[in-house]
């Protein structure tokens, strides 16, 4: 077995170990700031074109009937993915560091969110992009580190853009909500683009959805299941049980609310790694 096979049977053996806090967060990439991408234009009022994201999305994501959405990505037709390639470089040509930080935050989430699904019809069909085996490194996994595009000059992996851009410079705990990795245990990827004007309401819309999602929060036998977002990010949804139970209560209806508080402790995480693909 390869040293990089052993790593991915270690992930997951971590993964499969029952309790809250597992192992497996110690592979979660921590914040890193990468500050070169803090400088920005408050003053500006310039917008980014999303459309042709939109008019894909709208075009091959669907909604299983549990509310999962799925994409078809067996119907990308050459001009869809020329489409695709067209949009990352119109992206990769934008001077982002002159857009208002709206701007910068949807154009972001949308770049990881199309920069993924071109990972993965490049390597379709795939059981889950943890088999995209593309990032450098021994103990790499899943495509994440690889880097897929250029922006400024900067070459740019998926993680510099959730874990050295969004996350450190919005420091906001919904951006897990609105990035999508291509798998059913993630929130779902929306079928619109991201916009700066829209871009609150939709954070907000996101997080709702996920923590009212069986997903995102599960209670059986008097006991509360999360999903392991939760323990990888941990630091970013208050730092231990108290601060998630805290975020969750802000987005739960309210008998998931009630249950929350009435319980009181997190007893399991789990994942669904199966690609999202419309069967």
């Amino acid at each position: 077995m390869s040293a990089l096979r052993k790593v991915g049977a270690l992930f997951v053996l971590l993964a499969l170990l029952p309790g809250f806090g597992s192992g497996e967060r110690l592979f979660a990439p921590g914040l890193d700031l990468w500050d070169r991408w803090t400088k920005h234009d408050a003053s500006s009022s310039a917008t980014i074109d999303h459309g042709a994201w939109t008019g894909l999305l709208k075009k091959h994501v669907s909604t299983r009937g549990d509310g999962v959405n799925l994409v078809a990505y067996q119907n990308f037709a050459g001009a869809d993915k020329a489409q695709l390639k067209t949009y990352l470089d119109d992206l990769a040509s934008t001077r982002i560091s002159a857009f208002n930080r709206a701007e910068q935050m949807a154009y972001w989430i949308n770049l990881y969110n199309a920069l993924t699904v071109q990972v993965v019809l490049d390597h379709f069909p795939v059981a889950s992009i943890r088999d995209i085996d593309i990032s450098p490194g021994l103990i790499a996994i899943g495509p994440w580190d690889k880097k897929l595009i250029t922006v400024e000059g900067e070459e740019l992996s998926l993680n510099d853009i959730e874990h050295r851009i969004l996350r450190p410079i919005w420091k906001d705990p919904r951006i897990h909500y609105v990035v999508n990795c291509a798998s059913i245990g993630c929130p779902n990827l929306a079928k619109t683009a991201y916009t700066g004007a829209g871009l609150e309401r939709a954070l907000q819309s996101a997080a709702t959805a996920y923590v009212n999602d069986p997903r995102g929060v599960s209670i059986r036998n008097g006991q509360i299941t999360v999903s392991r977002i939760y323990d990888w990010f941990i630091e970013d949804f208050g730092g231990d049980q108290t601060g998630i139970l805290r975020h969750l209560s802000q987005y739960a209806d309210a008998g998931l609310k009630a249950e929350l508080g009435r319980i009181g402790t997190l007893t399991d995480t789990e994942y669904d790694w199966s690609v999202n693909a419309a069967r």
